[in-house]
Order: structure tokens, then C-alpha cells, then sequence
């Protein structure tokens, strides 16, 4: 139905423009929104999804008649969408802090294991220059409940190991 809306507007002759597009979790609702609120104004605005040619895979697109560009522009500017996010935390509390800095193949298990106890870990390095070496990264406030997670890890990587040595299995 999307598609046919625009294809027969296109057929009389009525050259349509983008008003919005958006790939977000929100888009089908932001674009909906932004349709009725044209259509209430007067402005024959038309929904497109992905399903239609000329849009990318995963957005929702408004468009309008190009003589009614101007209006929509304002009308849009006057009513913007609300984000998600509306509040900002400006603290450094979530400012990254390194806990680990290694070997990628190392760098990667301890953030597999940050992450697996919960905390969220972010891994900074480039494989192209290893040499560089790479490391772990966590919000400031979980740095030190980090640190005691590698910690607790290495000592029973190392009691582990003592085990084995002690059984000749090394």
C-alpha cells in the first residue's frame, strides 16, 4: 500500500522529497507520527518503509510534494521528535578507565569475562598494528570491581596450573 501511495503520486505528475528518514529502533513510530502530524496540517505526506525502491534497508522515510517542502521543514522544526534519551549523565562516573592491557587473544578473553560477570567492557586496539598491543576498558565506576574479577581469574589460572604441574600433566 506504501508503495503504491507513492507510485501514484508519482504517476500525476507530483515530484516527492524526503522529510525524514531514520534507522532507529523508534523509526516506524517517528515516522507514523510525522505523517498524521503533516496530514493534519494539510500536507499530503506519504510513509515509506524499506519495502519501497529508493529507501535503504531498515529505514522509514516521509515525503511530501515538493511544493510542500517549505511547510513541512517548519512544521518539523516546531515539532520535533523526542529522543529516547532525554536525560544526559555528565558525570565522570562513565568515563572509561583501563583494567587490562595485552595481547588481543588476551585482551578478548578478559572482556569475554568482564562481560560475563556483568560488567560491560569495551576492547581497545587495531589488529592491523598488534604491536600496539590492546586493552580492556570499563566505566569508571566498575574499575575496581574489574580489577578484582582479572585478579580472582589469574589466581585460579595459577592455582591451575600449580595443579597440573603437580599431577605431571605439564
Amino acid at each position: 500500500m506504501l508503495a503504491s501511495a507513492i507510485l501514484n503520486a508519482m504517476d500525476s505528475g507530483i515530484d516527492q522529497v524526503t522529510v525524514f528518514r531514520s534507522l532507529d529502533a523508534t523509526s516506524e513510530a517517528d515516522a507514523i507520527e510525522i505523517r498524521e502530524m503533516l496530514a493534519d496540517e494539510g500536507i499530503p505526506a506519504v510513509l515509506l518503509s524499506d519495502k519501497d525502491p529508493g529507501v535503504p534497508q531498515g529505514a522509514f522515510e516521509v515525503r511530501v510534494p515538493a511544493a510542500d517542502l517549505p511547510r513541512a521543514e517548519e512544521l518539523l522544526a516546531e515539532n520535533p521528535i523526542e529522543d529516547e534519551l532525554t536525560e544526559v549523565d555528565e558525570s565522570h562516573e562513565l568515563d572509561l578507565e583501563t583494567v587490562f592491557a595485552g595481547e588481543e587473544m588476551e585482551a578478548e578473553a578478559v572482556r569475554s569475562l568482564l562481560d560475563a560477570n556483568g560488567i560491560g567492557a569495551v576492547l581497545n586496539g587495531d589488529s592491523i598494528l598488534p604491536n600496539l598491543g590492546f586493552q580492556v576498558r570499563v566505566a569508571k565506576d566498575k574499575a575496581q570491581e574489574a580489577s578484582g574479577i582479572i585478579t580472582m581469574a589469574r589466581q585460579a589460572g595459577m592455582a591451575e596450573q600449580k595443579a597440573a604441574e603437580a599431577a605431571g600433566e605439564l
